[in-house]
């Protein structure tokens, strides 16, 4: 008989746990309380590449060309993004971020690694810590998965 994990349970187990701890890195950021769940994965999708079409960024995150629009409209008013005309296509506007939103979007980032670092340091062992890393290359190949 072998001694690995049932992946059945193994596989519900880490859903709950990642799923709690997104929910608990959410929590620790500044634009929890002021953008929705979507406006801030367009805000991720700008981070990784930008310029792109609101109709591109509707298709990733599957809402509306109408719906995106309204969360362009948000992001727009908050300074987050820009929109400039396609220098190819005069009639199409692509969306970047702002160098407010970058500046966000970096102090976001800088709080949640603060936050991780300390309850990392807090809450775990040494041999805790070096699991822990040791896990994040079975993690990513999870990532990668499709």
């Amino acid at each position: 008989m072998s001694d690995l994990p049932d992946t059945q349970h193994l596989a519900a187990e880490l859903r709950t746990v990642v799923s709690r701890f997104i929910k608990k890195l959410r929590a620790h950021s500044s634009l929890h309380a002021t953008l929705s769940l979507t406006e801030r994965a367009v805000i991720k999708q700008l981070t990784q590449q930008q310029p792109l079409l609101p109709s591109e960024l509707a298709a990733r995150e599957r809402v509306t060309t109408q719906a995106m629009s309204q969360i362009l409209n948000h992001l727009a008013e908050l300074g987050y993004i820009t929109r400039q005309p396609s220098p190819t296509d005069k009639r199409k506007v692509l969306v970047s971020l702002s160098e407010a939103g970058q500046a966000e979007m970096t102090s976001v980032k800088q709080e949640l690694n603060d936050w991780l670092g300390q309850a990392l340091a807090q809450t775990c062992s040494a041999a805790e810590l070096r699991t822990l890393h040791q896990s994040l290359a079975v993690l990513a190949k999870l990532v990668d998965f499709d």
